[in-house]
């Protein structure tokens, strides 16, 4: 009986799974497996918010393939080791996964294929698992990824994209094949006391209540800060318990402004994913260098703290803040405010705060995080790379009666009306009653020591 192994990665589901549709169509026994993969833990990557949402993805993975007549095989270490060891055991014949766009899995990816073929393993990796359009289907004269998002896009929505696969019915795993005991997000400290439940049924959940309905506002309501109008589905898309080639068929199948800002918003996605697929280093290094020279941790120690602990004084700053703190997410609004702040208002690298929000993101990825951070430094893609968001200009926009942050910044629930985001302002009396920080920096002072740097 052929044998094949199916390694899941940031793909647990079983809706659309091209890696596990074509290994149960080629081989009459399956094992799924999962390596918790240890160079992850070594490079930092393994927070309490994501392995406690990655337990909840695990279990309801081999739930969902036990229903099936399956079960998931769990293992730890060195993933190439693991993944040999278990074909040893399978006596499998092929091994088929989702291709992945970072250094750390480009490099595995070839170990895993070297050390298959020396077996006589054949390693089939498949696109479009984790991103809709692959790196590489569009690419501009000259060049093998875009650099600007708006030209991406038009090429992107031209791309046809392959039909979503539905669930399989069975799944039948061999004997013999040990596994680990499932983890536990009861296990892991340090979270975040208002972290999402992970798993591809809640997370198929939650995209039916968004499609239902709210999605119709999105255009017009996303960047409201205390409205909470986005779809919160950016874990799922993280640990891929839902498709996004299902997502942006549904989507569009909704029609309208809404679900079409929304389909571009996951546009926005796969164009970070081919610049990093191409760029590598862009998830350390300077996409393009600006000279800077950023204030060191040590200088900026203080003003890094207050940024973090959500006390710099600026109210709609902090808010966020302590927002990623509770939930391990934020507001996509919250992001650029907060970043710009911090690499532009304070001058610190914008490395030091995508590691902060990598420690706590539930949705961390490098793609999307370190881009996105390099956007708002304007060492990225921005072509607008010295903008600076003001955070009173933005919190009157985005939160103007002030309900964003007082749901956060309880010190300001009795400071009424649009006073709130400037409480620094409020009479002498007033402002003395309050529990509250005075601003880290002018923002004026902040602003010309930035256009100094920068040679504006």
């Amino acid at each position: 009986m052929r044998t094949s192994v199916v390694l899941f990665t940031s793909d647990l589901r079983l809706h659309d799974h091209p890696p596990l549709r074509a290994a149960l169509g080629g081989s009459e026994r399956t094992v799924p497996l999962f390596v918790r993969d240890r160079a992850v833990d070594r490079a930092g990557f393994a927070v309490p918010n994501r392995l406690a949402f990655l337990a909840d993805c695990l279990r309801d993975l081999d739930a969902g393939l036990r229903e099936r007549g399956g079960r998931l095989v769990v293992r730890a270490g060195d993933l190439v080791d693991r993944v040999c060891e278990v074909v040893a055991e399978a006596d499998a014949d092929e091994v088929h996964m989702a291709s992945d766009v970072s250094a750390h899995a480009q490099r595995r990816e070839e170990r895993l294929r070297r050390a298959l073929e020396a077996a006589g393993v054949r390693l089939h990796v498949h696109d479009t698992v984790t991103g809709a359009v692959a790196p590489g289907t569009v690419t501009p004269a000259g060049s093998d990824h875009f650099a600007v998002f708006t030209p991406y896009f038009r090429r992107w929505s031209d791309v046809s994209l392959r039909d979503a696969l539905a669930a399989p019915r069975t799944v039948r795993v061999p004997d013999g094949v040990g596994s680990e005991p499932l983890p536990s997000r009861y296990g892991v400290p340090g979270l975040s006391a208002g972290l999402a439940t992970g798993g591809e049924q809640e997370g198929r959940k939650r995209l039916g209540a968004w499609l239902r309905g709210p999605v119709a506002v999105y255009e017009e309501r996303h960047d409201d800060l205390a409205g909470d109008a986005t779809s919160r589905l950016s874990p799922h898309l993280h640990f891929g318990t839902l498709s996004p080639v299902e997502l942006v068929h549904r989507a569009r199948r909704a029609g309208g402004p809404g679900p079409e800002a929304f389909v571009r918003q996951l546009a926005w996605r796969d164009f970070h994913r081919q610049v990093l697929a191409a760029r590598p280093d862009a998830g350390t290094a300077d996409y393009r260098t600006r000279h800077d020279r950023w204030r060191s941790e040590r200088e900026a120690r203080e003003d890094i703290a207050a940024w973090k602990e959500g006390r710099t004084g600026y109210p709609v700053i902090d808010a966020a803040m302590r927002q990623l703190r509770h939930e391990g997410w934020m507001h996509n609004r919250g992001r650029l405010l907060t970043a710009s702040f911090l690499v532009k208002t304070l001058y610190v690298d914008w490395r030091v705060g995508a590691r902060h929000f990598l420690d706590l993101l539930v949705d961390g990825d490098v793609a999307n995080n370190q881009l996105n951070w390099q956007w708002v430094a304007g060492t990225g893609t921005d072509t607008r790379p010295n903008r600076v968001l003001n955070p009173i200009t933005q919190a009157r926009r985005f939160d103007p009666d002030g309900g964003y942050v007082r749901r956060w910044v309880p010190e300001l629930e009795g400071v009424q009306g649009r006073a709130v985001h400037e409480p620094w302002r409020l009479p002498a009396d007033e402002r003395a009653a309050l529990d509250y920080p005075d601003p880290v920096i002018d923002l004026s002072a902040g602003l010309a020591r930035f256009r100094q740097a920068r040679g504006r």
